[in-house]
């Protein structure tokens, strides 16, 4: 079982990074990008016979290390 995993800054949390990116662009010639806001990915492989729920289990992935829930947000797609 694969599972994406996308972490990003919640709203009104100041992300130096993306308007970092945000000025390279426009100095690149790209105009009309009003926002960039940037974050993390992650697949990771999980063993079907797990006995743990997966999804409980991928949140408690994200809680502990992947994300820090005081300032981030992640999202968990299984496929």
């Amino acid at each position: 079982m694969k599972a994406r995993i996308y972490v990003s800054l919640k709203d009104g949390i100041f992300d130096p990074q993306g308007s970092t990116v945000q000025q390279a662009l426009s100095g690149l010639g790209f105009s009309g990008v009003s926002r960039v806001k940037t974050g993390k990915y992650f697949e990771i492989e999980l063993d079907p016979a797990s006995s743990e729920n997966p999804s409980r289990q991928l949140a408690k992935m994200c809680d502990q290390l992947l994300a820090n829930p005081t300032i981030e947000q992640y999202r968990i797609e299984l496929e």
